[in-house]
């Protein structure tokens, strides 16, 4: 099953966001002291990934429910007679 265009859009807004607050983040964590970088990376990436797990499944359900609106809107024009 391939993307939609508007689910990269949604998943490359999202990772820009993910990655400005991770580097302000950083800055402000580093500026206290010495912090390993994996207690930096690693909860960036699991925040990342539930976050884009979200949201795409969110616009799934949006596709689906517009997919199946679509249909019964088509179901019900051809029922009402023409003429």
């Amino acid at each position: 099953m391939g993307l939609s265009r508007r689910t990269w859009t949604a998943a490359v807004r999202l990772a820009l966001v993910i990655s400005t607050v991770a580097a302000l983040a950083a800055v402000i964590v580093s500026s206290f002291g010495h912090v390993p970088h994996a207690a930096i990376v690693l909860p960036v990436i699991l925040v990342a990934f539930v976050a884009s797990w979200v949201q795409t499944k969110r616009l799934q359900q949006e596709q689906e429910q517009l997919r199946t609106e679509t249909v019964a809107v088509r179901t019900a024009a051809r029922a009402v007679p023409i003429g």
